[in-house]
């Protein structure tokens, strides 16, 4: 997918899709930048699945993208399941990257990769949180595999990676002193753009002090007992950040209120 300005409005340049998945684009106010909601025909990831995003907002343009529902990692008998995306933004480009959850089903396998690559002057808001089971149904994530990696260049040069591996017994490293203990999940919210330094202060308030600047990346780190009170966490994060960050409207995409 492709977004350039066109004409003082950003555009859709193009698109090349497959099912399972698709690009929709709701209605947004005529100030907000377009909107693009990646849907997953098939319902949810299974083992041996293989998804790639390659999504790219050329200078001056901008784009919000998300999703209008939890993504579901189903139970594995085996192989595991991948999820790579690509984001680009030019110089001056504003890009929100704002799915909802990915709930990871017990003895799911998941590896998944997010690579960003930002002009120096482009503005960048990137959220992702993930569940550990279904809590609600009463279900921990037990057992399984997950590898999830973020890499981030500014200018062709990396500035920021992020890595987590956990394999075999899942509530074992749950358990383990560095573990994430009864977590019902985790959300990381990343800020690039050229007033970032302005925004920490704002963003340690809004993740209760689990917030840092590191080589021009802002980020924001969020643990809960509690998937509900998680996700609110993040849209009040968002409400705050969002306006300042990319000019986007406070709070969370709409779909997600849907």
């Amino acid at each position: 997918m492709r977004f350039a300005q066109v004409q003082g409005a950003s555009r859709l340049r193009h698109l090349a899709q497959e099912a399972p998945l698709r690009a929709l684009f709701p209605a947004v106010e005529p100030d907000e930048a377009p909107e693009a909601a990646i849907v997953n025909t098939g319902g949810g990831v299974v083992g041996g699945d293989h998804y790639a995003l390659d999504i790219e907002v050329e200078a001056g343009a901008a784009l919000t993208i998300t999703t209008p529902a939890a993504e579901k990692i189903y139970r594995s008998a085996g192989e595991s399941a991948q999820i790579a995306t690509r984001l680009r933004c030019a110089e001056g480009a504003r890009l929100e990257w704002l799915p909802q959850e990915t709930i990871l089903f017990d003895s799911a396998r998941l590896r998944r990769r997010i690579d960003i690559d930002l002009a120096p002057t482009s503005h960048f808001l990137g959220v992702e949180m993930l569940l550990f089971g279904r809590r609600a149904s009463g279900e921990w994530l037990n057992a399984g595999a997950l590898r999830d990696c973020w890499s981030l260049r500014i200018g062709g040069r990396l500035v920021w990676a992020d890595a987590i591996g956990l394999e075999g017994d899942l509530a074992a490293h749950r358990a383990a002193p560095f573990g994430v203990g009864d977590a019902a999940g985790y959300a990381t919210i990343v800020v690039v753009g050229p007033n970032v330094a302005e925004l920490l202060e704002l963003a340690r308030r809004c993740a209760e002090g689990a917030a840092s600047l590191v080589n021009g990346v802002l980020l924001l780190r969020f643990l809960e007992s509690d998937a509900a009170r998680l996700r609110r966490m993040v849209v009040e994060a968002l409400s705050a950040l969002r306006p300042l960050a990319t000019g986007g409207r406070a709070g969370a995409p709409r779909l997600w209120m849907n």
